[in-house]
């Protein structure tokens, strides 16, 4: 039986998709559950050093 490797193709597509956007929720769920005046350290971009 010969594959159909669009079907298969569109299955990859629309899995990494739904993916992503379970990604995204789980990153809003995390930011509302922090207090307003807290950020995360592991969420903070790095501050940077000063020059020497």
């Amino acid at each position: 039986m010969k594959r159909n490797h669009q079907f298969e193709k569109r299955q990859l597509e629309l899995a990494k998709r739904q993916k992503k956007e379970e990604k995204r929720l789980r990153k809003l769920d995390r930011a509302k559950a922090q207090p307003e005046g807290e950020i995360d350290p592991a969420a903070a971009p790095p501050e940077e050093l000063p020059p020497q």
